[in-house]
């Protein structure tokens, strides 16, 4: 394979930045190549062992340009979750969707873990996200503090690194006061600046125009009427099971549960009371290859229920066969492409903004002109009211949904 022509241009900057600090984060747009960037660039520093951290649903598309690249380096690609697993010596770690580690205003624990394995080890770290900062530039400070060259190594802790860094407010949680360390000031992207190479799908020369299209579905009289009883008396007590919603964030999400034909009862079991859904998606894209995002586990289950053995959760079937693939959305939102699908269909919405996002993002190639991307939403649900908050680029909240209600 050759890499493109900005791909190259990267690589050279990154390796000079890498040499100078020890580490680099390559903020690059989805489908612009990161991966790629990143192992050349770990070719061009001519390590022998590579640790690849990622998603776990993003591993075998890693392992994929790997193969591609076939560069002269072994790598070892791991998930977050399988870390404490991880042995051996590595002279370079890349850490794929590092926003996941800027968790504040105390660590993760994949931060701690990572930063145990980079004490250790002093490789070379190269971080990538298409997204560094979803929600504040407060994130940043735990992405790089395992880096021991960063711009923040001098603050202990991120308390410390707020005095100067964060507009510290106080708000109410109940009646406690707590501090809240959102409003990263514009001083922590510039201090993280010589440390960062940024790349867009417009510098990329990509040309897609992302068409959107909300289909209206008619739910069963069970789920309006299970809706109208848990709004009403804010429980539903069945034989064996109960449906509680005793609290505001409990009642939301029953009704983000229910408006999409499943629930999850007060003892942990979940069920699919209505396939409306399910069996329209079938319906409206027959013939077709689709890559549909569901949010709840038993809204898979309605999905395989109707579509049987043609529809699969692994990329590697969806891309060798005719099959669908049904992917949890914050799992799939990231690291992934979806390019064979002919179209993203959602089962449902998730409150988060930086899922909407990415999500939508998963067929995008640089030859792609169109990527169509379907909404199933029910008809008087609350799918449409979180739809039009996270497309102005913030998260749906109880504070949002005490005001629906009244709608709904």
């Amino acid at each position: 394979m050759k890499f493109r022509k900005y791909q190259l241009e990267i690589i050279d900057k990154a390796f000079d930045v890498l040499v100078k600090y020890g580490f680099v984060y390559l903020s690059m747009q989805v489908r612009t190549g990161k991966t790629l960037t990143a192992m050349g660039t770990a070719q061009k520093l001519g390590v022998d062992n590579m640790l690849f951290v990622t998603k776990k649903k993003a591993i075998s598309s890693i392992e994929d340009d790997y193969k591609l690249l076939k560069p002269k380096f072994h790598i070892n690609v791991v998930n977050y979750e399988s870390l404490h697993k991880v042995t051996g010596k590595y002279e370079c770690i890349v850490l794929d969707e590092a926003h996941g580690m800027g968790a504040y205003p105390k660590p993760s624990k994949r931060t701690k873990m990572i930063k145990q394995i980079i004490k250790k080890q002093n490789p070379f770290v190269i971080l990538m996200s298409g997204t560094p900062t979803p929600e504040s530039f407060s994130q940043l400070y735990h992405q790089v503090y395992a880096c021991p060259h960063n711009p923040f190594r001098n603050y202990v802790n991120f308390y410390k690194f707020a005095k100067d860094y964060v507009d510290v407010v106080q708000i109410k949680i109940g009646a406690m006061p707590h501090n809240n360390y959102s409003r990263g000031k514009q001083t922590i992207l510039d201090r993280m600046k010589p440390y960062m190479i940024s790349y867009t799908q417009k510098e990329a020369g990509f040309k897609v125009e992302t068409i959107e299209k909300v289909l209206k579905v008619k739910m069963s009289d069970l789920t309006y009427n299970m809706v109208k009883q848990l709004k009403k008396n804010l429980v539903i007590e069945g034989s064996d099971e109960v449906i509680l919603a005793d609290t505001g964030v409990k009642l939301m999400m029953k009704l983000h549960q229910l408006f999409s034909g499943t629930v999850k009862f007060e003892s942990g079991k979940a069920k699919v009371i209505d396939y409306s859904k399910a069996e329209f998606i079938r319906t409206q894209f027959e013939g077709m290859k689709v890559g549909i995002f569901y949010k709840f586990k038993a809204e898979y289950e309605a999905l395989k229920h109707v579509y049987g053995d043609n529809l699969t959760t692994e990329l590697s079937e969806f891309r060798d066969t005719n099959k669908n693939i049904a992917l949890q959305i914050v799992s799939g939102r990231e690291g992934i492409s979806l390019k064979q699908a002919d179209c993203l269909v959602y089962y449902n919405i998730d409150f988060s903004a930086l899922s909407y996002w990415q999500s939508r993002d998963r067929m995008t190639t640089k030859d792609t002109l169109q990527n169509d991307v379907y909404w199933i939403f029910s008809e008087k649900g609350i799918e449409d009211k979180i739809y039009r908050m996270v497309t102005k680029k913030k998260d749906y909240t109880l504070k949002h949904f005490e005001k629906d209600l009244l709608s709904l």
